[in-house]
């Protein structure tokens, strides 16, 4: 078994790579392979709804330039995904939102079914409100979410302070102990998670739109 973690920091080794590590080490420990990928500095696209992903590349990102079509890839080979992202302003990396809603939305077969967790990592403030924001995708794609012990936040300011973060690396490997125990469970049952044919529905009435 297979877990894909996101890092959705600029920097290739700071604080959130070290909670993701902790996360990656503690699953290696149970037998789990791992892979870290690094979202990295070069820029990324956001959506520009053009649904070319539905029609003239099914299942990828129509653009093809950065790294959307290779992170759909390997969702599409693990059995469960973490995205871990710094903290701006109260939001997580505008980056790993872009390329999460883009891969989610040409690729939501890669994901589907298959547990999920997101990290937070900031300064002092905002972890939660980026945490619940990086969760919203699973959501929406069936994916059941691996708890911990508490929010998955973990503290630090300059290179390296993650790591003194007792109780948010302790936090990390609870984490990792329960989608262990997660990914195990749900490879003994069926391999459909349970929907309904969606019925997407708004709330604009059609008797108004005629006037």
């Amino acid at each position: 078994m297979k877990i894909l973690l996101l890092n959705g920091s600029a920097l290739p080794r700071g604080n959130t790579f070290l909670a993701l590590e902790e996360i990656a080490k503690t699953l290696r420990a149970d037998g789990i392979d791992t892979e870290i990928m690094q979202i990295g500095t070069r820029p990324v696209r956001g959506c520009i709804a053009c649904n070319q992903c539905r029609s003239r590349s099914p299942g990828r990102c129509f653009f093809d330039d950065d790294l959307c079509n290779r992170l759909i890839e390997r969702l599409r080979e693990a059995d469960g995904f973490v995205v871990g992202s710094p903290v701006y302003y109260g939001q997580p990396n505008g980056a790993v939102l872009a390329l999460l809603q883009r891969a989610f939305y040409a690729a939501s077969d890669a994901v589907r079914g298959k547990p999920a967790a997101a990290v937070a990592v900031c300064r002092r403030g905002g972890a939660s409100a980026a945490f619940q924001t990086l969760q919203m995708p699973f959501q929406m794609l069936n994916m059941p979410l691996a708890t911990s012990q508490y929010w998955n936040i973990v503290y630090g300011l300059g290179p390296g302070d993650a790591a003194f973060d007792g109780e948010g690396m302790q936090t990390m490997r609870t984490l990792a102990g329960n989608l262990s125990r997660l990914v195990r469970a749900l490879a003994a049952l069926p391999p459909n998670a349970p929907a309904e044919n969606w019925t997407p529905t708004h709330f604009v009435r059609d008797d108004l739109k005629k006037r």
